[in-house]
């Protein structure tokens, strides 16, 4: 049962990237779109990337080398051997998957213009476009207004375990911090507490 009634579909967004250059390659994409009667779709999967302009501590942030199959391999976590890509989507095939995902939602996220930037460069990439709703959600804000209005500030620059913590929240896991479906689960979490919505 949902307090607030949403009229369009919300898509909660993250991706892992190679870092924060403006051509910054996306390695791991999660989405949980949510329909205005409250069912939800999820879906994550890791991307073929090549590494040529990545930013070594972008890679750091994500545990690329720990996590994505590639950086598995790299790693020598799993064997070097010549790689079927069963274990990643092309940029194409997880382009079409965004689209779908994303088409006619708005896009929610900790800082998800980060997010709609490089997705839709890919998109059009592949002879797509992103048909998200041009307002985008960022819950960060939204949790800074949220605490504002209770008379409980809280300046720049914000830290998500102080907004977590401020909102009453389980902190996430180590475990799943940096990586795309643990911060696109911790924003649901924080857009669920602002907006109201229980389950």
């Amino acid at each position: 049962m949902t307090d607030v009634h949403e009229l369009a579909p919300l898509a909660f967004i993250d991706t892992e990237t190679d870092g924060v250059h403006p051509d910054r390659a996306v390695w791991e994409i999660a989405i949980v779109r949510r329909e205005p009667d409250g069912s939800e779709e999820a879906w994550e999967t890791f991307v073929d990337v090549e590494l040529d302009t990545a930013n070594p501590f972008g890679l750091k942030v994500g545990r690329f080398y720990e996590r994505h199959p590639l950086g598995r391999r790299l790693s020598g976590r799993d064997p070097l051997v010549p790689s079927t890509r069963d274990d990643t989507l092309s940029v194409y095939t997880a382009a079409h998957h965004v689209a779908r995902l994303t088409h006619g939602a708005h896009l929610v996220g900790a800082v998800p213009n980060f997010d709609a930037e490089v997705l839709d460069r890919d998109l059009r990439n592949q002879g797509l476009i992103g048909a998200w709703h041009y307002h985008l959600v960022d819950i960060e804000n939204l949790a800074v207004g949220y605490l504002a209005g209770q008379g409980r500030p809280l300046p720049p620059p914000w830290d998500s375990d102080e907004i977590t913590a401020m909102l009453d929240l389980e902190p996430t896991p180590q475990d799943e911090r940096h990586t795309a479906m643990g911060d696109v689960r911790w924003a649901m979490r924080v857009y669920d507490r602002v907006m109201g919505r229980t389950s």
